[in-house]
């Protein structure tokens, strides 16, 4: 039975998560040599949900070759990626202030998708999954966009929010998984970790 896994993701609310149904883990993060901001670049026409699913196989592949290079103990690795997307708009991490605005004007008033997809590897086996949630928002005012702006809070989301901050205010009903629109559906992630002799 495996006693802890590799998790290759900087999201502190990952950690949180995995830590909430009692996997340890340790991070196997990028190295300087790594463009890891090169893996999420969108390719022409691709739908949100092809794109995070294959964004989040290249950041397993990426992982699995830096476990190997540094020699470190065998483990299985997670990785996982979410994806904002109005219709077949993807809506990335905010550039800056009049990005973060954009996104959120656009999801003003109307429901979106949080794609999330995860998936595990050891050296012998590999299993993903894709959980998809709907999120309804309530109209936001320009100032109330510009104020959660200056939180800083937008910055490094996808889709320029977090559930889990002011950002929960304006959420009108969600349809789906609470912790996949974090960024780690726990249901999913129990289920692929059992395939890998955890038993939560």
């Amino acid at each position: 039975m495996n006693k802890f896994i590799y998790l290759a993701s900087q999201s502190p609310r990952r950690r949180q998560l995995l830590a909430q149904i009692g996997v340890e883990h340790e991070l196997l993060l990028p190295g300087p040599d790594e463009d890891a901001e090169a893996l999420e670049a969108v390719r022409a026409g691709e739908l949100p949900e092809t794109y995070c699913a294959r964004v989040t196989a290249a950041k397993l592949d990426a992982a699995l070759a830096r476990l190997a290079a540094r020699g470190l103990p065998p483990a299985p690795i997670l990785c996982a990626d979410t994806t904002v997307a109005v219709d077949d708009l993807i809506l990335g991490k905010p550039e800056d202030d009049a990005d973060a605005h954009r996104i959120l004007s656009l999801l003003s008033g109307r429901s979106h998708r949080v794609i999330t997809a995860v998936a595990v590897a050891s050296t012998t086996q590999r299993a993903a999954t894709l959980n998809v949630s709907q999120v309804e928002f309530a109209p936001l005012s320009a100032a109330r966009i510009d104020r959660y702006i200056a939180s800083r809070e937008p910055f490094g989301k996808a889709g320029a929010y977090a559930i889990q901050s002011q950002a929960a205010a304006w959420i009108v009903k969600i349809a789906g998984s609470y912790t996949g629109i974090m960024g780690l559906p726990l249901f999913e992630t129990t289920a692929l970790l059992d395939k890998f002799g955890f038993e939560l």
